[in-house]
């Protein structure tokens, strides 16, 4: 009975709608609970923001002890390390660059970036175009030609979706993996000596990224069952940005450098390596999903559990935000593109079947595991909506309870936490400098005031650009109406 309960339509829908209906339930909280226990509302508005701002703490300590490692392991030589490794026991990289009416310029520039690498042995390179892509052939001739002679070998895959594939990133890896898997079993080459690292076509991989990925690949006892990630930070295109993208990319990629300090909950975003092996015990990417980086992720995980772990690789790549020539194009392809971000949160429903399937993996792993994803998507959409309106609403529903103490002083209370949240970006404003300045990217000293005013536009941001697409995401997985993968356009 619980075997058919598990597969049956209503337990399918009710992991569905769990976290959007709960979003929708705790940014309403105060309209619809004020009127009869408006002082739980109070303590519920006091709790969140002092967990926002332990968040906040937290954020800028993790950014912080990244950064210093990023400085610190940028001393290391890894091409030197990995001569005498490499001798006894080679490695081969695959890089798989899956791409969709991308500007031929700007996959020369990913291309460049990889032939510039430091690493002794030539790399194999997949060209992962769609087949649906008139100009892909054209392209795919311009690159093998420019680039034949810096890759071991350059291969040119050209995906056709089928009938129960979806557009994206997952189908089209897929497709690529298993020509790659062809040509393994051809050559008789051992999976587990092919790493494969999966590039974004806007991703400017660092000069020594093969070489310390090889290094603590090698050194990993547990290698197979283990991706490797190095965050995006999005500056590549910085002053190109109008001022409300670029401080979206800012705070985006000073929290992908506070991610990259997570221990346990490290998961890959965006660009990331691991073995071959590990995409072959899975069956590689699900071709009916979305957003694939956590997702993938979540296949390893729930097939081979606690030895499934994401390796911070200490260095930075480099990666465009969303830019689409003018304003408004800009603003509108951002926002499609947090949503698309945010259709992540269907990947708890995949996490909440596959909780009750697997058994074999200890309980309160895979609740770990869940809450942690919950909590993302969960604070995402409703982040906003609970620090800078829920304060008010309570005494203006219930008139009486503004007569109380906690009436009276839950507005204060709340404003004093995120005045103390809001000072930690004093430490965004001195990484964000560090970072461009690490990365190249001249600051003006006309620029500084625009620097430093437009974070006072970070509410509107987080409302335009972050909490409103990710509750239209969830609102989408509540009503059962999926979104299409469309790719950001970058120029």
């Amino acid at each position: 009975m619980a075997q058919s309960f598990l597969k049956s339509y209503f337990f399918e829908r009710l992991t569905e709608i769990f976290l959007p209906s709960l979003s929708w339930l705790t940014i309403t909280l105060p309209l619809w609970l004020s009127p009869f226990h408006p002082a739980v509302v109070g303590y519920f508005i006091i709790a969140f923001d002092v967990y926002f701002f332990y968040k906040s703490l937290k954020t800028v300590y993790q950014a912080v002890i990244s950064y210093q490692k990023i400085e610190l392991f940028k001393k290391i030589n890894f091409a030197k390390k990995i001569e005498k490794l490499i001798r006894n026991q080679k490695i081969y990289h695959f890089v798989i660059i899956p791409n969709y009416k991308e500007p031929i310029y700007k996959l020369k520039q990913t291309i460049q970036a990889i032939v510039k690498n430091d690493y002794p042995q030539k790399i194999y390179l997949v060209l992962a175009f769609e087949e649906r892509e008139k100009e892909a052939k054209e392209k795919a001739k311009i690159l093998i030609d420019e680039f034949k002679n810096h890759f071991e070998k350059i291969f040119v895959t050209f995906h056709k979706l089928l009938d129960n594939e979806v557009e994206g990133k997952a189908s089209n890896q897929t497709y690529a993996a298993k020509f790659i898997e062809s040509y393994l079993a051809q050559k008789n080459i051992d999976p587990q000596k092919v790493l494969i690292t999966i590039c974004d076509a806007d991703s400017i991989l660092p000069k020594n990224y093969f070489s310390y990925l090889t290094f603590s690949y090698l050194k990993d006892k547990d290698r197979l069952f283990h991706f490797y990630w190095a965050p995006v930070l999005l500056y590549n295109n910085f002053w190109q940005l109008p001022i409300f993208v670029r401080i979206q990319a800012t705070l985006s990629s000073i929290l992908r450098l506070a991610f990259l300090a997570e221990k346990e909950n490290l998961i890959q975003i965006s660009t990331y390596s691991t073995s071959f092996w590990l995409l072959k015990q899975v069956n590689f990417w699900d071709t009916n999903i979305i957003p694939e980086d956590w997702h993938i992720y979540l296949q390893a995980f729930f097939k081979f559990g606690k030895k499934v772990k994401t390796l911070p690789l200490y260095t930075i790549i480099n990666g465009d935000a969303v830019y689409s020539g003018n304003l408004i194009k800009t603003l509108i392809n951002r926002y499609q593109q947090e949503k698309r971000w945010a259709w992540g949160a269907s990947d708890i429903a995949y996490a909440l079947k596959n909780f009750f399937k697997t058994p074999h993996i200890p309980f309160f792993l895979k609740l770990k595991k869940i809450l942690f994803i919950f909590e993302t998507h969960f604070l995402w959409s409703t982040s906003f909506f609970i620090l800078t309106l829920s304060a008010s609403i309570p005494p203006l529903i219930n008139p009486i309870f503004k007569r109380t103490v906690m009436g009276f002083l839950l507005p204060k209370i709340s404003a004093f936490i995120l005045t103390l949240s809001s000072l930690m970006l004093v430490f965004y404003i001195i990484l964000d400098v560090s970072i461009r300045k690490k990365l190249k990217q001249k600051i003006k000293i006309t620029s500084l005031p625009i620097l430093i005013i437009q974070w006072y536009l970070l509410p509107l941001i987080s409302f335009l650009f972050s909490s409103t697409p990710a509750l239209e995401a969830q609102t989408r997985l509540l009503l059962k109406k999926p979104i299409k993968y469309k790719v950001t356009e970058k120029v």
